[in-house]
């Protein structure tokens, strides 16, 4: 019985979990389930508990999870201001004039979102509401359409700031600033990659992807610069400031954070748009989507403090290095796992699941844990894609015009997701592309 008491507890949790229960309040129950067993069967000590309430002010005083809160207020205050949107119409006449052009400008502000926010939902829902219905006027096809928005709002998983960049740091206990360096150059080429692709849509099928009329881009020159620099610049000053401060070690994440909150303000107010309804929508999505990974941060807490109480730390350990080609052997699970389960969890749900479980056995197998966070960000971007329950999926689709059917928008990622496994394998190459900088 002690052998399989932990696998068994891996089987109920997901069982819950894919029933539809909360994932926090499924690790937490499980985790109380199972520690009762364990004390009826003289497996597991009650005293075990009493380390709980420690773990649970450890997680709360964390300042590293600080971070999380204060990017994704940043995020919130830019799109709530609708300073997206402008980003949106300014690159979109930019690039209008070209085949595919304003699906060319929705992959570099979907870039400069991630690199501003950080926060996918809100980087989908400003793109869908404002490009989608444009695009779709100007006969770009539905799915194209549909799949550059969803995979460019995507981006903020892996260029930094990004919140699941956050979270991972503090699983794989690893530098934030290390991860935030080494997701920089994965991120821009995956943002490549969907460029070189929307390209090759446009030179294969024009009528996919068709040029603005000539009416919608000839604006003077002097209107047009006077714009960029209104609209393009200060947003790029608030990037450079908030990553340079993290890169050149002046400032920690949650330092930056809050210097990148407090300049979302202020390019708000500077352009008239903050209001008392901005700060109260960006406070009450703030507060929401925090106390969800609070709750999940505990939920896992507990069931790492029961897995490992029934001696589970130590199965997956021998289960995880005793697999056949070692550190390939790991890397091909762990993937194949994460990406599997993307179909059906958060990526919130997924780190603080997963991820503790990996990090022992990655370290015993010399696995350079910064290249390992990032690989596992880039594999976790594909779980907001992932039918039947990819969350971008439905942020988009609340925000898409009836014409545009759910199966569209399920066909539209395909090609992406296969973009996404492909920048995936050039990480998995080429460690050099995340470890260059960093090291």
């Amino acid at each position: 019985m002690e052998n399989i008491l932990a696998p068994l507890m891996f089987v109920v949790v997901f069982a819950i979990i894919f029933s539809g229960y909360p994932v926090a309040f499924a690790l937490g129950g499980a985790s109380l389930l199972f520690a009762f067993i364990g004390v009826e069967l003289g497996l597991f000590d009650w005293n075990l508990l009493y380390a709980m309430p420690e773990r649970i002010f450890g997680v709360m005083s964390n300042q590293v999870l600080l971070a999380v809160p204060f990017f994704i207020f940043m995020g919130l205050v830019l799109e709530k201001a609708r300073l997206a949107e402008d980003l949106l119409t300014t690159i979109g006449t930019l690039f209008g004039h070209m085949r595919g052009g304003l699906a060319l400008g929705v992959v570099v502000v979907g870039a400069m979102l991630a690199a501003a926010t950080g926060v996918v939902g809100a980087s989908v829902v400003a793109m869908g509401s404002i490009s989608l219905p444009v695009m779709l006027r100007y006969n770009y096809s539905a799915r194209l359409s549909s799949g550059v928005i969803l995979a460019s709002g995507t981006l903020g998983q892996i260029i930094p700031p990004s919140i699941v960049l956050v979270v991972l740091a503090d699983q794989l206990g690893i530098s934030v600033g290390d991860l935030f360096i080494g997701g920089l150059i994965p991120g821009l080429t995956l943002a490549a990659l969907y460029a070189v692709y929307v390209m090759g849509v446009a030179a294969v099928k024009p009528e996919a992807a068709p040029a603005l009329p000539p009416e919608m881009t000839d604006i003077p020159a002097r209107e047009l610069l006077q714009r960029v620099v209104v609209v393009l610049l200060p947003p790029l000053a608030l990037i450079l400031i908030v990553l340079g401060s993290i890169f050149a070690g002046v400032a920690t994440p949650t330092e930056a954070g809050a210097i990148g909150s407090v300049g979302a303000i202020g390019l708000a107010g500077a352009r008239g748009r903050m209001s008392w309804k901005v700060v109260r929508d960006a406070c009450t999505g703030t507060t929401k989507l925090t106390t969800m990974v609070m709750f999940l941060l505990i939920g896992s807490t507990a069931f790492a403090l029961v897995f490992r109480g029934l001696y589970g730390d130590i199965w997956i350990e021998e289960l995880l290095t005793g697999l056949p080609g070692g550190r390939i052997g790991l890397l091909l699970v762990a993937n194949l796992t994460i990406f599997i389960l993307g179909f059906f969890l958060d990526f919130f749900e997924i780190a603080f699941i997963i991820i503790p479980l990996l990090v022992p056995a990655a370290s015993l197998l010399g696995i350079d844990l910064v290249w390992f966070g990032v690989m596992i960000g880039m594999n976790l971007q594909t779980s907001f894609l992932t039918p039947p329950f990819g969350f971008a999926l439905f942020y988009l689709r609340g925000v898409a015009p009836p014409e545009v059917k759910t199966t569209d928008l399920y066909r539209a990622v395909i090609p992406f997701i296969v973009i996404q496994l492909i920048g995936l394998l050039l990480i998995i190459q080429w460690p050099a592309l995340v470890t260059g900088l960093v090291h």
